[in-house]
């Protein structure tokens, strides 16, 4: 002990010295804080400029990250909850969050994913599950208060089972003696996509820009949705009840956007040239409604093997 006792005290009074400690220690440790290396700036860029037809979901993830990042005791955790049709981004959008946390991005140990249908995929064990999850996410706050929960296909996820996290997602200073406030949770789903849809058909129809939609037209909306939906992991629950979640809506994309998709993709290939295939693409795919065909009704999920059939 009185061996470590002038390397503590240089550490504390020189601010070299401890950075270089610091080195030291994260190249031996196993702490999540060594792995926990958050590049605010990174994800915003990566955001605004890989991101298409979203600027809700760019700017409610950029400002709530930075601002719950920068506070060094925040009195709850983050917890966001991805909402809108698929192929609009909110995979994509979790992956950056990830990425731009951890020096191991998503492989990170302290980046945990659910699946509905691989991790809980039997509605008649929910107390089972509860238990479990229960376990798993306190046992990994004990781990690292850092740690971050992704939550895919709620629109699958057993009613009842997510409420076993209340207590983990509020205001509370002590859960099961773990440090919780660190934490972030991040949950994605379709539930609400038709208020959603609805929203962004209406506001077209009405000449209006898409960034004229503002997430107060939405938010309410969407909590309502999830709330009553029997398909929803969030039916009737109490972590909506109490207003525990900040909503992010992910909007259909139009044409427009769809081709910034192919355009992207092809760019990643090293074709950025072939304006045809971007064009027989955007083309090729299917919009709705019948009457004006504003909106691709798969997002760009379909853009990958769309463009290796046209390429």
């Amino acid at each position: 002990m009185l061996a470590i006792l002038p390397v503590l005290l240089l550490y504390l009074f020189n601010p070299v010295v401890g950075v270089w400690y610091q080195k030291v220690y994260c190249s031996i440790s196993e702490s999540c804080e060594c792995d926990f290396k958050p590049h605010i700036r990174d994800l915003e860029w990566d955001l605004y400029k890989n991101v298409y037809g979203q600027h809700l979901a760019q700017d409610i993830v950029s400002e709530e990250v930075a601002k719950f990042l920068q506070n060094k005791s925040p009195e709850r955790p983050l917890v966001l909850s991805f909402h809108g049709s698929s192929g609009t981004g909110k995979t994509m959008v979790s992956s950056m969050l990830g990425n731009h946390l951890y020096s191991s991005a998503m492989s990170s140990l302290y980046v945990h994913q659910f699946v509905p249908t691989l991790h809980f995929p039997l509605p008649d064990r929910v107390k089972e599950y509860r238990e479990e999850l229960k376990s798993w996410v306190q046992g990994n706050l004990t781990e690292c208060a850092r740690s971050v929960f992704f939550f895919d296909e709620m629109e699958k996820m057993p009613p009842g089972l997510i409420d076993v996290l209340e207590p983990f997602l509020g205001p509370s200073h002590v859960v099961f003696r773990t440090n919780y406030r660190k934490a972030i949770y991040v949950f994605i789903g379709t539930t609400g996509e038709e208020v959603i849809n609805r929203v962004a058909l209406e506001n077209r129809q009405a000449g209006k820009e898409r960034e004229d939609i503002q997430l107060d037209h939405l938010q309410e909306a969407i909590a309502q949705a999830v709330y009553n939906s029997t398909t929803s992991g969030f039916f009737q629950s109490s972590v909506i009840q109490q207003k525990l979640i900040s909503f992010v809506p992910f909007l259909p994309l139009s044409r427009r956007h769809v081709e910034r998709c192919v355009r992207s993709q092809l760019c990643q290939r090293g074709s950025c040239g072939r304006t045809d295939v971007v064009e027989a693409v955007g083309g090729d795919m299917l919009y709705t409604p019948a009457q004006g065909q504003y909106f691709s009704t798969t997002g760009c999920k379909a853009v990958p093997a769309k463009i290796n059939f046209f390429l």
